[in-house]
């Protein structure tokens, strides 16, 4: 568009009072629609592609014809042979290209039908567009570079040079490949590197070159706008004769990336992927693993060494074969993948260290593992069972889960609990007989969970358990007992008094509930008397 056409919003007005959605509506080819409320309209020519649509401050590319309704032609990209670029959603053109083009997808084809108010109003554009025109703009979107505002605060505009793989960015704990490019806005270069790795939390050059290394995806490559608060502000930086209140413009690619993260919730055992693992699937409780590994002190000692020259280092998880650390780990790798990790003593040998194949670990060691997941095979799910094997299985579970209760391993017991009642969950096809074998189980195993539930402090669970317990079983006096308990910690009293009177009806000499009950007396006072404080000091501040 020539020059002269370019103009900003009238009246200081923005886009976003026009009360025009950025989107538009739906066209088949063929059929116009209103935009918003401001009367401008829109008819589909070509249809684009993918789903994708421009946004403000993206620099796009189009080809156009503008008419006057009468037909005359005031002018033309096309005639010109040279495409228009503008920034979107800057006020460089007219407000009805603002708002219409951002409901392009590349390639589209439309004519904007476009009020005075949206062009060039009262005052028009002497010679060739008179006073309150109405105009019509015949706009193919031919691309776009994308420009984002990445901190909404204008600190840090990004601009795509090439797209990037996939849809994943990096994380804070991830280590990141990059290269990068820095110049200062004379274009002077000022800092330069073909490959730099680092993690992104503790950050490199610049705090905008991590900011932006977030939003980036696998070998996408960018141009940064950077502004003094996001490069080295007030100060400059004389090392790299980096003037005070600089804007620099840094050229950055992510060239790839391994990901960090944290296997348990208190940071102690963190896993780092060198290699991709193939599909989705990971082992799980129970699974049995093949691994190739190495175990290392910090200071470079091997002490494990398996699977490389002799058999595929083979452990079943959750059974204690290998340290915590290992265990856990392994749970959240895929087939094929190859990691690094990094576990703490309180996930290794502890206090005590070990003596394993090539040297010792002493107490207190942090150890790091390289392991390569061969493969894997899962233990065999409930709906490949008969009804016979379901039931034995969920037996074996429980068994299972009573022998670590009593080791005091209550959330490992939980677990095993909670798989028997899978197994026997769905018994549509169960013989009246193992039905009644199956009712025993679910009972058991989820009377058994609401005690580690207990131990674990997991009292919304606990009601839930004995809640499904008393749906099999309403005069279950454990179940009863054990939600009364956990009422009591969520202080929910008055059903815990339910709970507990019920359970007496049925069995009034039952010991532990008598017990329970002056627990729960003991608490009711308890909350009286703070009750009663409160409301004394609060009637005594009215007073005064």
């Amino acid at each position: 568009m020539d020059e002269d056409f370019d103009m900003p919003l009238a009246d200081g007005m923005m886009e976003d009072e026009l009360g025009i959605p950025d989107e538009g509506p739906v066209l088949k080819i063929g059929e116009e629609k209103e935009i918003g409320k401001e009367g401008l309209k829109k008819k589909l020519l070509k249809e684009g592609e993918g789903w994708d649509t421009p946004e403000s401050g993206d620099e796009v590319e189009v080809h156009y014809t503008g008419t006057l309704l009468d037909g005359s032609k005031f002018d033309s990209s096309r005639d010109r042979g040279t495409p228009f670029k503008f920034t979107l959603g800057q006020g460089q053109v007219i407000k009805g290209w603002d708002l219409g083009i951002k409901t392009m997808k590349k390639g589209e084809n439309a004519i904007f039908t476009i009020p005075p108010d949206l062009a060039y109003g009262e005052s028009g554009s002497p010679p060739k567009i008179p006073a309150n025109a109405i105009l019509q703009f015949d706009v193919e979107l031919l691309s776009w570079i994308s420009v984002k505002d990445i901190c909404k605060d204008g600190g840090i505009f990004k601009k795509i040079l090439a797209d990037g793989e996939k849809w994943e960015n990096p994380k804070d704990l991830d280590e990141v490949l990059v290269k990068y490019e820095a110049q200062l806005e004379d274009g002077t270069t000022i800092a330069k590197s073909d490959g730099v790795e680092y993690t992104v939390k503790e950050g490199h050059f610049c705090p905008a070159i991590s900011k932006a290394v977030k939003t980036m995806k696998k070998g996408e490559k960018v141009l940064l706008s950077v502004k003094p608060q996001y490069g080295f502000g007030e100060a400059g930086e004389p090392n790299y004769r980096i003037p005070p209140n600089a804007t620099l413009n840094i050229t950055l690619e992510l060239v790839s990336w391994k990901t960090v993260s944290e296997v348990t919730d208190d940071k102690k055992v963190i896993k780092k992927i060198l290699k991709e693992g193939e599909g989705y699937e990971r082992p799980d409780e129970g699974a049995v693993v093949k691994v190739r590994l190495v175990g290392k002190l910090e200071d470079g000692t091997i002490f494990i060494n398996k699977g490389h020259d002799d058999e595929l280092y083979e452990f079943k998880t959750d059974e204690e074969q290998v340290i915590d650390g290992l265990d856990k780990s392994v749970m959240k790798m895929k087939k094929g993948e190859v990691a690094l990790l990094t576990i703490a003593p309180e996930y290794a040998f502890g206090s005590s260290g070990s003596n394993q194949d090539l040297a010792v670990v002493p107490p207190d060691s942090t150890v790091c593992y390289e392991v390569e997941m061969v493969s894997f095979e899962k233990e065999k799910g409930s709906w490949d069972m008969k009804t016979p094997e379901k039931i034995e299985a969920a037996g074996k579970k429980k068994e299972e889960g009573n022998a670590l209760f009593k080791a005091g391993k209550y959330e490992r017991a939980s677990k095993r609990y909670e798989k028997a009642v899978r197994c026997i969950d769905y018994d549509s096809t169960f013989s009246e007989e193992e039905k009644k074998q199956a009712k025993a189980l679910k009972i058991t195993c989820n009377l058994n969970d609401a005690a580690c539930k207990l131990k674990l402090k997991e009292y919304k669970k606990v009601v839930n358990l004995c809640t499904k317990v008393l749906e099999l079983d309403s005069k279950n006096v454990k179940a009863l007992y054990r939600r009364a308990q956990a009422y009591i910690h969520l202080v929910d009293l008055d059903f815990a008094e339910l709970d507990i009177k019920k359970a007496l009806e049925i069995d009034p000499e039952n010991r532990e509930v008598k017990l329970e009950y002056k627990v729960l007396k003991e608490k009711v006072k308890e909350y009286n008397k703070k009750d009663a404080k409160f409301y004394g000091n609060m009637f005594a501040k009215m007073g005064k």
